[in-house]
């Protein structure tokens, strides 16, 4: 499976513009990713992880724009991304109505959840702004077992990659994700960034 450095943007951009899948490095474990608005490549995606089909995948966006156009975003959600992003944070946000019809768990039910990241390095951001739009990124593994800690692991478990980028990670520890979509914040997955401090930078708001 060919190994791409980081500087070859427009050749990555191109297999994801082609409904591929590849594995990039992230702040805080290695991931895989597709573009989020072909089903098809959705599709390739489920199949790489091995994903049940009731379990949507987090979208990495470049910058706060790319959020906006395609989360709801209130003040809860902005105080945290300015506060925290980019970072090892996925904020869970309500879908704009008007957009990304198909992403609803596969079709297996109606949600209007997506969890959110920004591009947490400069290598991914220049990647989304190529593709053009948000991609889907989960981590690197397949469903249900340990996330991959090498390209060699990588390679082994998702045999079926359309490319893999090298580079190094940094947390080595999933993303913290704080579930907005309620009257009351959730914190669904502890992580590097801690609820004391969630809860810190939303102070101001909450009271």
């Amino acid at each position: 499976m060919r190994r791409y450095k980081q500087s070859e943007i427009k050749e990555l951009a191109t297999i994801l513009k082609n409904d591929g899948v590849i594995s990039v490095p992230t702040d805080t474990v290695y991931g895989i990713c597709a573009r989020i608005n072909s089903s098809k490549a959705y599709d390739k995606l489920v199949s790489v992880k091995n994903r049940p089909s009731n379990k949507s995948f987090p979208i990495m966006c470049s910058d706060i724009e790319q959020i906006k156009s395609i989360a709801i975003i209130d003040q809860k959600a902005l105080k945290l991304i300015k506060a925290f992003m980019p970072g090892p944070i996925t904020l869970v946000l309500n879908k704009r109505p008007d957009v990304l019809s198909y992403i609803n768990n596969a079709g297996t039910k109606k949600t209007n959840e997506l969890a959110i990241r920004m591009a947490t390095t400069p290598f991914l951001k220049e990647l989304i702004k190529e593709v053009g739009n948000p991609i889907f990124l989960s981590s690197a593994n397949i469903s249900g077992k340990d996330v991959c800690k090498s390209l060699d692991e990588i390679e082994k478990e998702c045999p079926t990659l359309d490319g893999m980028v090298l580079g190094y990670i940094s947390f080595g520890e999933a993303s913290t994700i704080v579930d907005l979509t309620g009257n009351n914040i959730k914190i669904q997955r502890p992580g590097p960034i801690k609820e004391e401090e969630i809860m810190e930078a939303l102070r101001s708001y909450c009271h």
